[in-house]
């Protein structure tokens, strides 16, 4: 195969830490506030404003609220875990390796007696099976799997339970139906390209309840406490932090998002304009699956496809005969031949995930290097298979 004549302009489609914003640069942290307290007059009023424009990007409900959080996504969702499960049953969706974690860490760790409701990669639960009077966890994005919840596929409005969802990978990339959901959780590395180590935690009302009227049987580390004396720490979703945040990640959180508020594709501005890109560079990928007959989604049906972690399986009969161990070694030689070329970095599968590439496709990633980059995983795919 003739090797492509042209490289995206930027060949960055890691799936975390994601592709920085376009036109990025040092410059974006100039006025970042170093040297100073993060609980001084001028640190809190940062901190509170990357969480209010957090919160206006978002379009989430005015009566929910925003915490910066420590240890990213994972962070934040085991804080809401450890804080509020134990008061009711729970039931816990699992459909790839971070939903199985967040199992883990509630039977194994919380010991709580949990309904599990499991899919393989590449599939859904069945939803049908979920009561919803239970408190219920799940991602809405499978980062690892490429399989997203339905959109149509929100929490009844009378529900009796809390659902609690990890949403690293969707938020400001696909619709979220907030105020069907009473904790959410993401990161800044995933959706905008933000910097790592820093978490966002939203709680509806009947979040803030559970927490000041249920008190966990088992002790609470304290990057997870999020009251004092039986009511919610509200200074925590106004900027002050549980422990101290990078003001290097703050300024360039702030830079992301006024960006990102800013954005326009499509004839769409803001939020609207960073879904409607994803959506792009995912209608990009199926125009090259449809193409090519050795290669496919690893989701099973289009209304549970990602536009942003998009995980593809090789599905060509010599490649399906090897070992798992072989499999993998044939994906890592077409990534580190895409990585030589410098035509597109870091996509290879998770490592526990099924042996396949994957794609992010999030807002900050170009169509035209999208386009590009399969051109390229083509080639990669032509030259490293056995002749």
């Amino acid at each position: 195969m003739t090797k492509p004549q042209s490289k995206p302009a930027n060949p960055n489609f890691s799936s975390g830490p994601t592709s920085k914003r376009p036109g990025w640069s040092l410059t974006a942290l100039s006025n970042a506030f170093l040297g100073r307290s993060h609980r001084s007059k001028g640190g809190k009023a940062r901190l509170k404003q990357a969480i209010e424009l957090s919160k206006e990007l978002a379009g989430m409900p005015k009566d929910y609220l925003l915490g910066i959080m420590p240890a990213s996504d994972t962070g934040a969702f085991e804080a809401a875990m450890w804080s509020m499960l134990g008061a009711r049953p729970v039931t816990a969706l699992a459909w790839e390796s971070f939903g199985e974690g967040w199992v883990t860490d509630i039977t194994k760790q919380l010991k709580l007696d949990a309904k599990v409701i499991r899919a393989e990669y590449g599939q859904l639960p069945d939803l049908q099976q979920v009561d919803w009077n239970t408190d219920v966890v799940f991602t809405w994005n499978g980062t690892t799997s490429g399989v997203k919840m339905p959109d149509n596929a929100a929490p009844p409005a009378d529900r009796q339970g809390l659902a609690l969802c990890d949403a690293t990978s969707a938020v400001y990339c696909m619709p979220i139906p907030w105020e069907r959901l009473d904790v959410i959780t993401w990161s800044w590395q995933k959706g905008l390209g933000g910097e790592a180590a820093h978490g966002m935690l939203a709680l509806s009302p009947r979040a803030v309840e559970r927490l000041e009227t249920y008190k966990p049987a088992w002790p609470l580390p304290k990057i997870f406490r999020m009251t004092k004396a039986g009511k919610l720490n509200a200074a925590i979703f106004e900027g002050d932090t549980i422990n101290t945040p990078s003001m290097l990640c703050v300024e360039d959180w702030i830079d992301t998002l006024n960006w990102a508020k800013a954005f326009s594709f499509a004839g769409k501005t803001g939020l609207d304009a960073l879904i409607a890109r994803s959506q792009a560079n995912l209608q990009v990928v199926a125009e090259f699956v449809a193409k090519h007959d050795w290669i496919d989604f690893l989701a099973a049906t289009p209304e549970i496809r990602s536009s942003t972690s998009i995980c593809l399986k090789v599905t060509a009969p010599w490649f399906t005969q090897l070992s798992t161990e072989e499999k993998q070694a044939f994906i890592k030689k077409c990534a580190a031949a895409l990585e030589a070329e410098k035509a597109a970095y870091d996509v290879a599968g998770y490592r526990e995930a099924p042996p396949g590439f994957r794609l992010w496709g999030g807002p900050t990633v170009d169509p035209a290097d999208m386009k590009l980059a399969c051109e390229w995983l083509a080639w990669a795919y032509e030259t490293s298979k056995p002749q």
